[in-house]
């Protein structure tokens, strides 16, 4: 038997030890972090309120929105609260209930972002058959097979995480518990878990990329059929927002997580989780409603309701 006291408590590094630029980290992420939930919000009441938003492309973007405001949620205002009050301190519960929903939330949006994908694929390719196929009972159930693949992937790395000892060091070298810096810092013998966590995050990766990339196959071959420059241009409009979300989020996780025991793989992992968690979210609602004229009306309408109210 080993002769050690096991950890129970934790310690996170953070990102930054300068003082001053803590105060700026502080409020750079505390701004995208209200944007992030503003815009989000925004997203979720129009398209839940709003009577010709009523649609499968709007109900999937409604609960992307929800499945981001959910990630940075879980992540940034825990970190806000240890820079303001400098207890960097966290249980072993509390870690590994964070690691739950961080990996369920972000392994549920690439699901989700395929089958949002399909979608799109549906409404081009087959317009006529569109209300037929993408009907509310198969909405919904797209949208339970995303959570349930999402909790599929998590089940069996929280299962072999929390057998996982920590003896000695307590310091995540994170600002956020995940799975790379839990392992630099366990006492256990970590190949096992490593290779599920490698396995685990490349099928999700390809599996889900290899039906956008159908998706897409399928979208910009009808697209290029088209006769006219105004359709072709009107088609390839409304998967512009999701194309660039869809490079964005592949980015991230290759970057994140297709090499988690590497130790200089910690600093960028620290960089590029401060993008997905903070910058992300922020930036995806006003990628999807910018260039969308239909949620830009929703809004002008829903303003002008709120100014008539307050006026009565």
């Amino acid at each position: 038997m080993r002769n050690h006291t096991l950890i129970t408590l934790f310690i996170f590094r953070g990102l930054i030890d300068d003082p001053q630029v803590q105060v700026l980290l502080f409020i750079f992420l505390f701004l995208t972090y209200m944007l992030s939930v503003t815009g989000n919000l925004t997203i979720i009441t129009l398209t839940w309120m709003d009577p010709h938003l009523k649609t499968p492309m709007y109900f999937f973007l409604r609960n992307y929105s929800i499945l981001e405001l959910s990630f940075t949620t879980v992540c940034i205002p825990r970190f806000l609260y240890h820079m303001s009050s400098g207890d960097y301190t966290v249980t072993y519960n509390e870690c590994f209930t964070q690691l739950f929903f961080v990996i369920l939330f972000g392994a549920s949006e690439f699901f989700l972002l395929a089958a949002m994908s399909y979608d799109r694929c549906v409404a081009i390719c087959k317009p006529l058959h569109y209300v037929a196929i993408i009907n509310n009972r198969v909405c919904n159930q797209l949208l339970l097979g995303c959570w349930l693949s999402g909790l599929m992937v998590i089940l069996p790395i929280l299962g072999e995480g929390l057998e996982l000892q920590f003896c000695q060091n307590n310091i995540i070298d994170h600002f956020v518990c995940d799975v790379s810096p839990l392992l630099e810092i366990s006492c256990s013998n970590t190949q096992f878990l490593e290779r599920i966590l490698l396995t685990v995050a490349v099928l999700t990766l390809i599996i889900t990329l290899v039906l956008v990339v159908l998706s897409y196959a399928c979208i910009v071959r009808t697209i290029l059929r088209f006769r006219s420059a105004e359709q072709r241009k009107k088609a390839f409009s409304t998967c512009s927002s999701h194309m660039i979300v869809v490079s964005m989020t592949y980015s991230t996780c290759i970057f994140t997580y297709i090499k988690p025991s590497e130790k200089e793989g910690v600093a960028l992992n620290k960089v590029v989780a401060v993008l997905a968690t903070s910058v992300a979210p922020v930036m995806n609602p006003f990628i999807y409603t910018l260039r969308n004229k239909q949620v830009i009306q929703a809004f002008r309408d829903t303003l002008k309701r709120i100014v008539l109210i307050s006026k009565l």
